[in-house]
Order: structure tokens, then C-alpha cells, then sequence
């Protein structure tokens, strides 16, 4: 097979390569800043997966940001996993009532696992430059966040520790610290704060992921929305001429729309104008979601509550699953997993209020 048929036969998703995946504490939300609906309009993230050394400038109703490289290039749209991941543990502290601090620590592993990426000993190496590129790409900015307007220059991360490591390379704990640009965000979400589908980390091409980000902050509660592919091609960062973007929108819309792999979304590009509509399943799961009646709805398999009688510490299942219900009514959010959010909040219960008496 040639390399070109190799291409075309490879399929648009990269492989699910933690189908077993263990309870992930929260549910994977949108990390892109979102207090400030101007900070969306700029890319944060380069497209290339090639080191990416230009500096960038975007301008947009009188709001600036400049991006540069650092030594090992722009973050990248792949190292936006690592802030999601972290963004997603501070959301679920805050919503559990708990303080949240720009310092967090964590397994390596249990974060690669949660984003689909590598496990290898060339995936924590991988992990590694990405921390350097968030760490080292330089950020100013005069657009507000979390009603803060921030004219120094910094980075998405301000730190990190590898706090203790194996002789063949592989982080067992990782420590970070995000920027107070990045940080003020997160405080200031409050309900406005949007769950993405895990497959978006099977994404295989940056455009795609880029794609679905915007899709799903432009089309969230509405049947449609509409780009013109020059505006789109300014929002994605995109480093192509416009004919060269047209050609690579049109391909990922025709292949789409016969593999249906982007999550969520329907994308028709018609001329120069890309319409993105919300699927069905989108709408059930995101929409209906928001209401209590939806929670109601959920139906735990049985084998669930075997499990969770396994950490219940003596307390009855079903007062647990009640708390765990209202739990859900207050964050007025459905997640992706239920079976395993439930058994997620018995251990939490269990380790927070002890075993019952």
C-alpha cells in the first residue's frame, strides 16, 4: 500500500486507546476561557504539529493578543488537553464547595489516560514538551478575564514539578501551577461553563478540533449557525492561505459527513459559507440535561450498584443515589457517565462525611 492509499484509508479518529477508562472525578469541560466572550474570538492555540516559531497578533473590536513561541514553539491545540484536564478537577472542587487553588497536583497517568493520549515512555515525553510550550509561550493581552484586564506578559502555566519520576522517564506525580490570566477564568465561570464529548481527544487533525471548539461555543442552544470561511479562518488561527483553508474545510466536511466522527455537530459548507447545526443527540444529551426531569431519567445498570455497594462504607445505596441526584440537579449538568459518576460520588461521600455509624 502506498503512502497516499495509507492516508486515505487511515481512519479520521486517532485510536480509543483507554476503552476501560477508570471514573474520571468530573466531567471533561471546555477549557478555553470563556468569563470574556472577546477572548474567543482570538486562537489561542497553533494549528501546526510541526514547532511552531512565528509570533502571532489578533485583533478583534478593539481587543489584542499577541502569542510567542517559545524555544519548543506555540502551545499547541494537543497541549490545550493538559489545561482542559486541569481546568476540569478546579471546576469540580468549586462545585463540590471546596476552594480551589492555582496549584494542583496529580497523577501523570491518570491525565493522559483521561485525554486518550500515550501512556508509553514517548508519551510522557511528549507530556513533557507540552508543559514546556504552555509554560514557555508568552501571552499579552489586553483582554479582560474575570473582569480583569491584564497588560503583563505570561504564560498558560506559570509552573510545573515533576514531583517524582521512574528511571525509565515515565512522571508518576505532576504539579502545576496556572496562570492568574488562566486562573481568574476558572473563578469566574460560575454556570457558564460548557462539558465537551471525550471523543473530541480522538480528534486526529488540529482544524477538527478547532472546529468542534467553535461549534460548540457558537451553537450550543441554537439550531444553526453560520461562518462565512474568512471569518472562520481568522477565529481557527490558521496559517494557510484561504484557498488552502477552503480545501481542507471542504475535506473534513466531506468526510463527515460519511464518518460522522466529529462529535456533537453537522457541518454543510455551501460556497464560502460553513453551517454548523447541532445533532439530535447533541440536543438530548446537552439540553435535555439541564433540566431535572432529565436527571430523573438516568437509569443505573445493575451491575452499578454491585460496585458501589463495594465503597458505600455502610451507608443505604439508594439515600446515596438520592444525594447524588440532587447533586446533579444543583450543577444543572448530566454526565457523560453516569455508572461511573455514581460510583465516583459513593467514594467521595464515603471519604468526605466517613463511614457511616
Amino acid at each position: 500500500m502506498t503512502e497516499i492509499e495509507d492516508r486515505k484509508e487511515r481512519s479520521p479518529l486517532l485510536p480509543l486507546r483507554h476503552p476501560e477508562r477508570d471514573f474520571f472525578v468530573c466531567d471533561v469541560f471546555d477549557a478555553a476561557p470563556k468569563s470574556d466572550m472577546a477572548s474567543m474570538e482570538h486562537p489561542l492555540f497553533t494549528l501546526s504539529t510541526k514547532p511552531d516559531m512565528t509570533p502571532r497578533r489578533y485583533e478583534h473590536n478593539g481587543n489584542w493578543l499577541e502569542l510567542k513561541p517559545s524555544y519548543k514553539g506555540l502551545a499547541t491545540v494537543f497541549d490545550r488537553d493538559i489545561l482542559i484536564y486541569c481546568i476540569s478537577q478546579c471546576v469540580a472542587t468549586m462545585q463540590e464547595g471546596r476552594q480551589v487553588y492555582r496549584t494542583m497536583r496529580f497523577a501523570a497517568h491518570d491525565l493522559l489516560k483521561a485525554t486518550n493520549r500515550q501512556t508509553s515512555k514517548e508519551g510522557y515525553k511528549l507530556f513533557k514538551d507540552a508543559l514546556e510550550r504552555l509554560r514557555n509561550t508568552g501571552i499579552e493581552t489586553n483582554i479582560k478575564m474575570g473582569g480583569k484586564e491584564t497588560l503583563k506578559g505570561f504564560g498558560f502555566i506559570d509552573a510545573y514539578e515533576i514531583v517524582k519520576e521512574t528511571r525509565d522517564g515515565r512522571m508518576q506525580a505532576i504539579e502545576i501551577t496556572l496562570s492568574d490570566w488562566l486562573f481568574d477564568a476558572i473563578s469566574a465561570k460560575g454556570d457558564g461553563i460548557l462539558t465537551i464529548s471525550r471523543q473530541y481527544f480522538q480528534l486526529r487533525k488540529p482544524l477538527e478540533r478547532r472546529l468542534y471548539e467553535i461549534a460548540r461555543k457558537h451553537c450550543g442552544q441554537n439550531d444553526r449557525w453560520s461562518f462565512k470561511l474568512e471569518t472562520l479562518h481568522k477565529k481557527t488561527g490558521s496559517q494557510s492561505t484561504l484557498k488552502e483553508f477552503r480545501r481542507m474545510v471542504k475535506a473534513i466536511v466531506d468526510v463527515n459527513g460519511k464518518e460522522d466522527h466529529i462529535p456533537d455537530y453537522t457541518f454543510d459548507l455551501d460556497g464560502d459559507l460553513l453551517t454548523i447545526r447541532p445533532r439530535s443527540s447533541f440536543t438530548e444529551i446537552y439540553a435535555e440535561a439541564e433540566s431535572p426531569i432529565a436527571i430523573d431519567k438516568v437509569v443505573l445498570n445493575s451491575s452499578t450498584y454491585d460496585i458501589a455497594r463495594k465503597f458505600n462504607g455502610g451507608y443505604d445505596l439508594y439515600f446515596l443515589e438520592g444525594e447524588w441526584r440532587a447533586m446533579l440537579q444543583s450543577k444543572r449538568a448530566m454526565p457523560e457517565n453516569p455508572d461511573g459518576s455514581f460510583i465516583g460520588y459513593v467514594k467521595w461521600y464515603v471519604e468526605k462525611h466517613g463511614r457511616a455509624r
